[in-house]
Protein backbone atom coordinates (compact mmCIF):
# COMPACT_ATOMS: atom_id res chain seq x y z
CA UNK A 1 0.00 0.00 0.00
CA UNK A 2 1.19 3.18 -0.66
CA UNK A 3 0.28 6.84 1.10
CA UNK A 4 -0.80 10.19 -1.27
CA UNK A 5 2.10 11.89 1.31
CA UNK A 6 4.67 9.48 0.65
CA UNK A 7 7.10 10.21 -2.59
CA UNK A 8 10.30 9.26 -3.40
CA UNK A 9 12.28 11.30 -1.56
CA UNK A 10 10.39 12.45 1.18
CA UNK A 11 7.28 11.88 3.14
CA UNK A 12 4.57 14.86 4.35
CA UNK A 13 3.86 13.90 8.21
CA UNK A 14 2.44 15.83 10.86
CA UNK A 15 4.56 17.75 13.12
CA UNK A 16 5.64 16.02 16.39
CA UNK A 17 6.59 17.58 19.79
CA UNK A 18 10.17 15.39 18.99
CA UNK A 19 10.95 17.63 16.05
CA UNK A 20 11.52 21.11 18.34
CA UNK A 21 14.95 20.71 18.34
CA UNK A 22 15.39 20.51 14.11
CA UNK A 23 13.09 23.37 14.24
CA UNK A 24 15.41 25.26 16.77
CA UNK A 25 18.01 24.78 14.48
CA UNK A 26 16.35 25.92 11.38
CA UNK A 27 15.86 29.37 13.10
CA UNK A 28 19.11 29.94 13.81
CA UNK A 29 20.32 30.14 9.88
CA UNK A 30 19.13 33.85 9.33
CA UNK A 31 19.50 33.91 5.65
CA UNK A 32 17.08 30.74 5.49
CA UNK A 33 14.90 32.61 8.48
CA UNK A 34 14.14 35.59 6.51
CA UNK A 35 13.70 33.66 2.94
CA UNK A 36 10.76 32.10 4.53
CA UNK A 37 9.45 35.84 6.00
CA UNK A 38 11.27 37.63 8.28
CA UNK A 39 14.45 37.21 11.08
CA UNK A 40 12.95 36.86 14.43
CA UNK A 41 15.05 37.01 17.70
CA UNK A 42 15.88 33.77 18.79
CA UNK A 43 13.69 31.91 20.41
CA UNK A 44 14.49 30.00 23.61
CA UNK A 45 14.45 26.12 23.20
CA UNK A 46 11.15 25.88 26.25
CA UNK A 47 9.38 28.16 23.88
CA UNK A 48 11.01 26.07 20.59
CA UNK A 49 9.77 22.64 22.47
CA UNK A 50 5.95 24.28 23.04
CA UNK A 51 5.78 25.38 19.83
CA UNK A 52 6.01 21.81 18.43
CA UNK A 53 3.70 20.84 20.82
CA UNK A 54 0.88 23.19 19.91
CA UNK A 55 1.57 21.96 16.54
CA UNK A 56 1.54 18.64 17.24
CA UNK A 57 -2.12 19.03 19.11
CA UNK A 58 -4.07 21.22 16.40
CA UNK A 59 -6.39 19.87 14.41
CA UNK A 60 -5.17 21.04 10.97
CA UNK A 61 -8.62 20.46 9.17
CA UNK A 62 -8.60 19.61 5.58
CA UNK A 63 -7.58 22.41 4.02
CA UNK A 64 -5.17 24.79 6.28
CA UNK A 65 -2.31 22.33 7.07
CA UNK A 66 1.77 22.65 8.38
CA UNK A 67 3.06 19.46 7.90
CA UNK A 68 6.61 18.23 8.32
CA UNK A 69 8.48 17.20 5.18
CA UNK A 70 10.72 13.76 6.38
CA UNK A 71 13.23 11.84 4.19
CA UNK A 72 11.78 8.57 3.23
CA UNK A 73 14.72 6.13 3.96
CA UNK A 74 15.89 7.74 7.68
CA UNK A 75 12.68 9.76 8.59
CA UNK A 76 14.68 12.78 9.63
CA UNK A 77 12.61 16.43 9.34
CA UNK A 78 14.19 18.35 6.61
CA UNK A 79 11.68 21.00 6.63
CA UNK A 80 8.05 21.99 6.53
CA UNK A 81 5.64 23.08 4.25
CA UNK A 82 2.13 24.68 4.82
CA UNK A 83 -0.81 26.43 3.05
CA UNK A 84 -2.54 29.73 3.97
CA UNK A 85 -4.80 32.20 2.73
CA UNK A 86 -7.44 29.35 1.77
CA UNK A 87 -10.06 30.91 -0.13
CA UNK A 88 -12.66 27.98 -0.62
CA UNK A 89 -15.60 30.29 -2.33
CA UNK A 90 -12.91 31.59 -5.26
CA UNK A 91 -10.95 27.38 -4.80
CA UNK A 92 -7.49 29.37 -4.61
CA UNK A 93 -4.98 28.90 -1.94
CA UNK A 94 -1.09 29.72 -1.02
CA UNK A 95 1.39 27.63 0.23
CA UNK A 96 5.17 28.56 1.79
CA UNK A 97 7.92 25.94 2.25
CA UNK A 98 11.08 25.87 3.98
CA UNK A 99 14.16 23.42 3.46
CA UNK A 100 16.72 23.58 6.06
CA UNK A 101 20.37 24.81 4.57
CA UNK A 102 22.08 21.02 5.24
CA UNK A 103 19.29 19.30 3.24
CA UNK A 104 18.52 21.95 0.19
CA UNK A 105 19.13 21.30 -3.24
CA UNK A 106 18.28 17.81 -2.96
CA UNK A 107 14.27 17.93 -4.68
CA UNK A 108 12.69 18.28 -1.12
CA UNK A 109 11.30 20.76 -1.91
CA UNK A 110 9.74 20.25 -4.91
CA UNK A 111 8.41 17.08 -4.32
CA UNK A 112 6.95 18.43 -1.46
CA UNK A 113 5.13 21.14 -2.98
CA UNK A 114 4.19 18.75 -5.56
CA UNK A 115 2.72 15.80 -3.06
CA UNK A 116 0.51 18.84 -1.31
CA UNK A 117 -0.34 20.24 -4.81
CA UNK A 118 -1.51 17.29 -5.33
CA UNK A 119 -3.59 17.23 -2.85
CA UNK A 120 -5.45 20.23 -2.70
CA UNK A 121 -5.89 20.01 -6.48
CA UNK A 122 -6.62 16.66 -6.98
CA UNK A 123 -8.52 15.60 -3.82
CA UNK A 124 -9.80 19.32 -2.13
CA UNK A 125 -10.65 20.42 -5.76
CA UNK A 126 -9.24 24.02 -5.68
CA UNK A 127 -8.29 25.11 -8.83
CA UNK A 128 -5.30 27.31 -8.58
CA UNK A 129 -1.98 28.13 -6.69
CA UNK A 130 -0.64 31.11 -5.97
CA UNK A 131 2.82 31.39 -4.47
CA UNK A 132 5.20 34.51 -3.57
CA UNK A 133 8.66 34.65 -3.62
CA UNK A 134 11.69 37.37 -2.44
CA UNK A 135 13.29 38.55 -5.46
CA UNK A 136 16.61 37.54 -3.79
CA UNK A 137 15.81 34.01 -3.30
CA UNK A 138 17.43 32.71 -6.75
CA UNK A 139 17.14 29.31 -5.65
CA UNK A 140 13.21 29.62 -4.95
CA UNK A 141 12.41 31.32 -7.97
CA UNK A 142 14.55 28.51 -10.02
CA UNK A 143 12.48 26.07 -8.35
CA UNK A 144 8.85 27.58 -8.87
CA UNK A 145 10.05 27.92 -12.50
CA UNK A 146 11.09 24.16 -12.83
CA UNK A 147 7.39 23.38 -11.47
CA UNK A 148 5.68 25.31 -14.32
CA UNK A 149 4.54 28.17 -11.78
CA UNK A 150 3.91 31.58 -13.88
CA UNK A 151 5.51 35.01 -12.98
CA UNK A 152 1.85 36.88 -12.58
CA UNK A 153 3.31 39.97 -11.22
CA UNK A 154 5.85 41.41 -9.16
CA UNK A 155 5.22 43.99 -5.46
CA UNK A 156 8.13 46.91 -6.14
CA UNK A 157 10.36 47.01 -2.96
CA UNK A 158 7.54 45.25 -0.92
CA UNK A 159 10.28 44.03 1.61
CA UNK A 160 12.90 45.49 3.74
CA UNK A 161 15.97 42.84 4.51
CA UNK A 162 19.40 43.98 5.63
CA UNK A 163 19.23 47.30 4.61
CA UNK A 164 17.64 47.48 1.14
CA UNK A 165 14.43 47.00 -0.27
CA UNK A 166 13.45 43.59 -1.90
CA UNK A 167 10.67 43.00 -4.59
CA UNK A 168 8.46 40.12 -4.39
CA UNK A 169 7.77 38.03 -7.17
CA UNK A 170 3.96 36.54 -7.77
CA UNK A 171 3.41 33.33 -8.83
CA UNK A 172 0.76 31.32 -10.03
CA UNK A 173 -0.34 27.67 -11.44
CA UNK A 174 -4.02 26.25 -11.95
CA UNK A 175 -5.02 22.87 -11.73
CA UNK A 176 -4.30 22.25 -15.20
CA UNK A 177 -1.41 23.43 -15.70
CA UNK A 178 -0.74 21.29 -12.93
CA UNK A 179 -2.70 18.60 -14.00
CA UNK A 180 -0.78 19.07 -17.44
CA UNK A 181 2.77 18.52 -16.04
CA UNK A 182 2.64 16.19 -13.22
CA UNK A 183 -0.57 14.62 -13.08
CA UNK A 184 -3.16 14.16 -9.76
CA UNK A 185 -2.20 11.15 -8.59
Amino acid sequence: MTSAWTGERVRLRAIEPADWSAFQEYDENSEDQSNGDHLTPPRSAERARQWAKEQAEKDQGADLLRLAIAERESGRLVGTVNTHAVDPHNGTFEYGVAVGRAHQRRGYAAEAIVILLRYMFGERRFQKCDVTVYAANEGSLALHRRLGFTEEGRRRRGRYYRGRYDDIVLFGITVEEFAERHGLG
